[in-house]
């Protein structure tokens, strides 16, 4: 009996494993379609985010960093672009992350999104108003 119990823990402990490196698959850095951002996806608590680590054209015209202008909240259109949180508060449930809001700084539009991973190299992107019938979705590709 014993033995039975220790087998069935020990099994229990392995699934925990495994499904915690299932939920962590998406951590790292991803390069957008156009190739003109990467953004890194990071955990805080049980939550999934990711933020502007590397933009292509990171100053304006005149050299000075370019900022979030279009954001609809003024105060936060000095923000500068680079190290813009744009992915917030996504949650696994168990295939894909969900429940989270992708931000655009080209359109300063918030958006509901989910994320699935194509393959362990690709992140399906798809970014909603409503229903995800009514959306968009872009592929990014992992950085290694």
């Amino acid at each position: 009996m014993l033995r039975k119990s220790s087998v069935l823990i020990l099994l229990l402990l392995c699934a925990s494993v495994v499904f915690a490196q299932k939920k962590d698959d998406i951590l790292g850095k991803w390069l957008n379609p156009s190739g003109e951002g990467q953004i890194e996806i990071y955990k805080k608590g049980e939550k999934y985010f990711g933020k502007l680590v590397w933009i292509k054209e990171p100053n304006d015209d005149q050299g000075k960093a370019k900022t979030d202008v279009k954001n609809p909240d003024e105060d936060l259109r000095s923000k500068p672009i680079l190290g813009l949180e744009i992915l917030k508060n996504f949650v696994f449930d168990k295939d894909k992350w969900v429940d989270g809001s992708i931000y655009d700084p080209k359109s300063g539009k918030n958006y509901s999104c989910k994320l699935t991973l194509k393959d362990s190299q690709q992140l399906s992107i798809r970014g909603y108003i409503g229903v995800s019938l009514l959306g968009r979705t872009e592929v990014w590709k992992r950085i290694k």
